[in-house]
């Protein structure tokens, strides 16, 4: 063994790849082979190191036991008739004198005790111990019989020996049912007949393979694109901060996806290069396309810039949808990346197929947990070990989409149901109206009963009060009905997980644009700030809230058409009142904008606005507001996202005229 790292590289002469060759050879044989299975319960360290193997020989890697509780897969193994003996043992209250060789069955209140007591893995999925089945319901014709064999010590340490079963003789005792001559007569011959399926693989690797485990090709073409094509925007917080870069489309520049998509991706690969940065620094990436039929061809396109070899520390997640990028003037990709200045992110990828939760087979994670946040890959209603949407409509799709969510949270510690900030639901158009609510209501009484049995398991008094944002797409992946992600709050053994909206009256925001306080305000939004170091906000201009700004107003004009939502000069107005409320929120919390690590201003096409033109609005009261604030930084590109949807809102009605979702945390 000599590459000792958790996440595995291509290492020559260590023991992964004997198996590389073993593979290469059973698939060079036998062809139809596509997946290898595991028996990896709870080590990433044997999961990642078969995972990378077959990624390398494009199989897939199921592990069915994956993160499945090991006293209760112990007690089914015996239960199933699996006769196993230890063959080594190594862990504290293990003797090899005096706990070798014996059944699984036998030792298995010992080693719960041992649990007890030491914390050991009852499965002996730490190395307590290592066990040879001598008889399994699949061995239907004989068991194994071990006459003699003999105990080496390999370490006669005080506290944990080492030692191992060296078997010296053995035969095979035919079962009932086989043990007649003619049958085992059948048996021998077909035990003959299969011999010829019985290889020795030998030497070294195959030439013809090394180019599999060589990392993908950089992407050397380049597709022009006129600057005044190219849309890029980025938040100004200096540690971590987002990047999102759009096509505007005209007729003359139309271009397919795969155009489209390679060229945000190398815009946003320059400017990271610009920064210092590469894509091993992103955390997470908003993939957003104009037809969820592409997503194949959008895929291959992602594969060769997002790249393991590319990220050491793991590569990010991921969530996409389709939007109606076309219906509002733009290119049919756009992409929004989080990116770090550090690498200390930790990052959860599990691409074996399990029970556990959905695998992410392509170069994304499940998750990924950078200064106390957890950002979750959008999750899908999928059976985990059929990859498969489940049957039974929306609401069936959210609960095992937020059985996959808590599934994910555990691996942290944590779970959606105490520890979210916010949650944003993806609904795609194909879900009836009526059905929405639903959803909203499913989401709200799953999130209930979880946190009720968490109360009564681990005597939890305080817990976050999670927001809400809905997102109504023209499709998901799959096309599946919902898509959830969550954003958590991450804390250390020692710290308390409880939401502080603390009261920061004394520190009062200024008054921009002739807006003054009022009680209706707090209407308008939701907010979350935790321990004083985040702030999420969701802010819904509703078409009641749109027509009580202008009435308000003190230029008639502007009031005349705010009432209408769609001239230049009324959404001149919300947008203000948008960055003014927003700005008074961080203000009175006791952030800054240098704190906004990322800042999205969803519409809907129903507006019949050029994204275009709705940026330039948003652009110029940001102007306005950095000239009226000059401790606020505006310089270059602009500070927020623009996001294209069919609807968007706090509610599952999703029947907002802007929706701002905005997330600030302190260095």
């Amino acid at each position: 063994m000599r590459h000792q790292k958790l996440s595995y590289r291509m290492t020559p002469g260590d023991e992964v790849e004997d198996m590389y060759i073993l593979l290469n050879e059973v698939k060079r044989q036998i062809p139809s082979v596509t997946a290898v299975s595991s028996g990896a319960i709870a080590s990433d360290y044997q999961r990642l190191r078969v995972e990378s193997v077959c990624s390398r020989l494009g199989l897939v890697s199921l592990a069915y036991l994956w993160k499945q509780d090991q006293s209760l897969l112990l007690q089914e193994m015996i239960t199933n008739g699996i006769n196993a003996i230890t063959v080594k043992v190594a862990a504290m209250g293990l003797e090899p004198g005096k706990h070798l060789g014996k059944e699984i069955a036998f030792l298995d209140p010992y080693l719960h005790k041992l649990k007890e007591s030491y914390g050991i893995n009852v499965c002996g999925e730490g190395g307590e111990y290592e066990t040879l089945t001598l008889d399994c319901p699949l061995f239907v014709n004989a068991r194994i019989v071990l006459d003699e064999f003999q105990v080496v010590l390999h370490s006669a340490d005080s506290i944990a020996p080492v030692g191992v079963l060296h078997p010296l003789a053995f035969h095979l005792e035919y079962k009932a049912g086989s043990a007649s001559l003619s049958g085992r007569r059948e048996t021998e011959n077909s035990i003959q007949e299969k011999t010829g399926l019985v290889f020795e693989v030998q030497g070294e690797c195959p030439q013809n393979s090394e180019a599999m485990c060589l990392p993908v090709a950089e992407v050397t073409d380049s597709v022009e694109v006129t600057d005044n094509r190219l849309n890029i925007s980025r938040t100004k917080k200096d540690n971590t901060f987002s990047i999102c870069c759009w096509l505007q489309e005209t007729q003359k520049t139309s271009a397919g996806l795969l155009d489209d998509l390679r060229v945000v991706l190398k815009q946003i690969e320059s400017k990271l290069v610009r920064y210092g940065f590469d894509w091993g620094h992103v955390l997470y990436i908003h993939l957003y396309i104009s037809d969820m039929n592409e997503f194949a061809v959008a895929n291959e396109t992602y594969v060769k810039f997002i790249t393991h070899e590319k990220c050491p520390c793991g590569v990010p997640s991921r969530s996409t949808i389709e939007l109606p990028l076309l219906e509002v003037g733009l290119g049919k990709a756009y992409i929004e990346v989080l990116v770090a200045n550090d690498q200390s992110k930790r990052v959860l990828h599990v691409q074996s197929i399990s029970c556990w939760a959905p695998s992410c087979i392509g170069p994304y994670s499940q998750a990924t947990l950078h200064k106390e946040v957890l950002q979750m890959a959008g999750q899908l209603g999928l059976d985990p070990p059929t990859m498969t949407l489940c049957n039974g409509g929306p609401t069936v799709e959210l609960e095992q989409a937020l059985q996959n969510s808590e599934a994910v949270a555990k691996c942290f510690n944590c779970s959606i149901s105490t520890s979210a900030i916010y949650f944003v639901v993806y609904c795609s158009t194909y879900v009836a109206s009526s059905e929405r609510l639903k959803i909203q209501e499913k989401l709200d009484a799953f999130l209930k009963q979880m946190r009720v049995w968490h109360f009564e398991e681990r005597s939890m008094s305080k817990v976050l009060d999670p927001i809400f944002l809905f997102v109504l797409a023209s499709n998901l992946p799959k096309s599946a009905f919902v898509e959830i992600k969550p954003i958590l709050y991450v804390t250390d053994d020692s710290e308390t997980v409880s939401e502080i909206v603390q009261d920061l009256s004394c520190m009062k925001a200024p008054s921009h644009w002739g807006f003054q306080h009022a009680d209706w305000h707090e209407s308008c939004f939701q907010k979350c700030v935790v321990h004083e170091k985040i702030c999420a906000v969701i802010l819904s201009i509703t078409c009641e809230i749109a027509a009580r700004i202008c009435s308000e107003s003190l230029d008639a004009g502007q009031s005349k058409d705010c009432q209408t939502s769609q001239a230049d000069g009324g959404m001149g107005r919300l947008s203000r009142f948008c960055i003014y409320l927003l700005n008074k929120i961080i203000v009175e919390n006791n952030f800054s904008w240098e704190d906004v690590t990322n800042l999205r201003l969803y519409f809907p096409t129903s507006l019949s606005m050029p994204m275009v033109t709705l940026s330039a609005i948003f652009s110029s009261a940001f102007d306005e507001l950095a000239v009226m604030n000059p401790r606020m930084k505006i310089d270059g590109d602009s500070i927020f996202n623009l996001v294209p949807v069919l609807g968007a809102g706090r509610s599952a009605t999703m029947d907002d005229i802007i929706t701002c979702e905005l997330f600030a945390q302190k260095s």
